[in-house]
């Protein structure tokens, strides 16, 4: 190990803030050269920024809790820990709650009120779980110590750091997940600085105590990505040609493949598609073995949200669920 991979092992180890070892009080090389490029692309002083990252600290929780994220579990488990009662519960209650508020967001932004909530149900149980880490902590660790994605969380430092100046986060008490998102619906920076929404209008997205922007937030970034009001997510679909089956699901979740193709690997269980549509094949791990789903459009918007098919396919089952729940009052 290098002399420097030995001392910034060492920081991160006593989670000592990111600053080089000689002369004290001075930013790593990294980071003075990104707080550097900073300043010249976002205008902001370089001395504020230094002053932000200064405070910065390693954090090996981050690191260890993206080698392992959650959505990488199998369906079947996956599932049990966002599709129960505990959350159908919830997501019910917040949505009495809340339901001119959701009624408002529904009928601005076309996104149907049970997943706005199952959306805030699945991210934090409905702001009961925002996150204990520091935001500039978790991007500081993932964009300078980091090996995965690392140019991605220097980016979403960058933006964090115009939202700090703008007033919209306290840079040094912003807390959220170890992978940086924030509020109730887990927006990252970036997200937030393009689609969080000011739906109270109050001057100020608050995704943190306005209910009215933390909805209208979700709503919007739908919409923004496309969501297709009335439109379905997923349809269930029976294999009957398993190898040609692998073939299509390889294609991911891009809606591309044409109903003639499907039909060479089975049977859509739902209504027919029409000879304009476009589909994904989805597998999932399921209690019984293999199970298959057809990918809608609106199933891509869902994995704009979160990558992970698994999360896509939770957020759907729980809105479905919490949606029979509320109207059975």
């Amino acid at each position: 190990m290098t002399c420097r991979r030995q001392v910034l092992a060492w920081l991160a180890a006593t989670g000592l803030p990111v600053r080089a070892a000689e002369p004290p009080g001075l930013l790593r090389p990294d980071l003075a050269d990104f707080a550097q490029q900073t300043a010249a692309r976002r205008g902001i002083e370089i001395d504020w920024i230094t002053e932000v990252l200064l405070d910065a600290r390693l954090q090996f929780g981050v690191l260890r809790a993206m080698a392992a994220p959650g959505t990488a579990r199998p369906w079947r488990v996956f599932r049990k820990d966002y599709v129960h009662r505990t959350r159908i519960d919830g997501g019910v209650r917040f949505w009495r709650e809340n339901a001119v508020q959701l009624g408002a967001v529904s009928a601005r932004f076309g996104v149907p009120e049970e997943v706005v909530v199952a959306i805030v149900g699945v991210e934090t149980v409905y702001g009961r779980q925002t996150g204990s880490f520091r935001v500039l902590d978790a991007l500081v660790t993932l964009g300078f110590q980091g090996q995965n994605r690392a140019p991605f969380f220097q980016t979403e430092l960058e933006e964090f750091l115009q939202l700090a100046r703008d007033g919209v986060v306290d840079p040094f008490k912003a807390r959220g997940s170890y992978a940086g998102a924030m509020g109730w619906p887990q927006f990252m920076p970036s997200s937030l600085r393009r689609w969080g929404h000011d739906f109270d209008g109050d001057g100020r997205i608050d995704l943190w105590t306005s209910i009215p922007d933390i909805t209208g937030s979700v709503g919007n970034y739908f919409r923004s990505f496309g969501w297709q009001t009335g439109g379905d997510v997923v349809l269930p679909f029976r294999v009957t040609d398993v190898a040609a089956a692998d073939v299509l699901v390889a294609m991911g979740v891009e809606p591309q493949i044409p109903p003639e193709r499907l039909a060479t690997a089975g049977v859509v269980d739902g209504r027919p598609l029409r000879p304009d549509e476009r589909a994904a094949l989805l597998r999932f791990e399921g209690e019984s073995g293999a199970e298959y789903w057809l990918g809608m459009p609106n199933f891509r918007v869902i994995t704009r949200y979160n990558r992970s098919q698994n999360y896509a396919l939770a957020v759907w089952q729980l809105a479905q669920a919490i949606g029979r729940a509320y109207r059975a009052g």
